[in-house]
């Protein structure tokens, strides 16, 4: 009856003894990195940004603003093709960042310090090499030290940061740990095998994204370049390009619209190599 009273007073009090401060995310909706939301500005921006750009293409390949008009309600889907790049964008950030924390937690663990102790070590090996407060590991591994300092499982934390994260490779760090714990294996030698292995996986798609930014930029310049060369004849030469604005011309201007955006499309899917 006292505990319980006590336990009253201290919840009517707002106080938590033995426990440490929350850090910031746990005290807002933790993250789902497969998630973003546009702010108002950024949506009307992209939206803006979508149609003039669709817009002026309609007017190089068809001189008509009626048909201008029809292809700028295509910038209306672009805050979605936006958002979709951003959480891309953040994901792989995450990743490399995933990858400096598995490398600190296996050099801890096979320097014989406990788990608790390796995932503390690693967050302050992480604050120097990111040094900024918004680091999304850095955030992760704040919130991984609080919960297992308030009586947690590593294996819930690591399982909830991968159900949240949707990166395969921490998914696959996740599942080992979790098998290993449950088996009573060798936590030191799989953890670092792991690590090393996705590490590894991890450095050879950071090597092919590097070879493949220059054919990226390329087919950039090659979807760009025939809508700046029609434009450019168009401007110089009307009377010449004028047959392409009208009677059959329109549909050979169509036809080369949709070869165009199907080869931007296709070099796209192509060079989205997974490892």
């Amino acid at each position: 009856m006292i505990k319980s009273a006590f336990g009253r007073l201290r919840a009517f009090a707002g106080l938590s003894f033995g426990t440490k401060p929350a850090p910031a995310a746990s005290k807002a909706k933790l993250p789902d990195y497969n998630e973003y939301q546009l702010t108002w500005g950024q949506k009307t921006t992209a939206i803006f940004f979508g149609a003039a750009v669709m817009a002026g293409i309609a007017m190089v390949f068809y001189k008509n603003p009626l048909i201008a008009g029809l292809f700028s309600l295509t910038g209306f889907y672009y805050p979605v093709m936006r958002r979709k790049a951003i959480i891309a964008k953040r994901k792989a950030q995450l990743k490399q960042q995933f990858k400096q924390m598995l490398a600190s937690l296996a050099s801890s663990m096979g320097a014989g310090r406990s788990i608790e102790s390796s995932f503390t070590e690693a967050l302050d090996d992480l604050r120097l090499l990111y040094p900024d407060t918004g680091a999304m590991i850095v955030r992760e591994l704040e919130l991984i030290i609080w919960r297992l300092q308030n009586g947690e499982t590593v294996e819930a934390c690591l399982l909830d940061f991968s159900r949240r994260a949707h990166i395969d490779e921490i998914g696959q760090f996740a599942d080992v740990f979790v098998i290993c714990k449950r088996t009573g294996g060798s936590l030191v030698q799989v953890v670092r095998r792991t690590a090393v292995i996705i590490q590894e996986k991890l450095d050879i798609e950071q090597d092919i994204q590097v070879a493949l930014a220059q054919k990226k930029f390329e087919s950039k310049v090659l979807t760009v370049a025939p809508v700046i060369l029609i434009a450019a004849l168009a401007w110089m030469t009307p009377d010449y390009m004028e047959p392409l604005y009208e009677g059959g011309g329109v549909l050979i201007m169509t036809g080369a619209l949709v070869v165009l955006f199907g080869c931007f499309a296709l070099a796209q899917k192509i060079m989205n190599i997974k490892v």
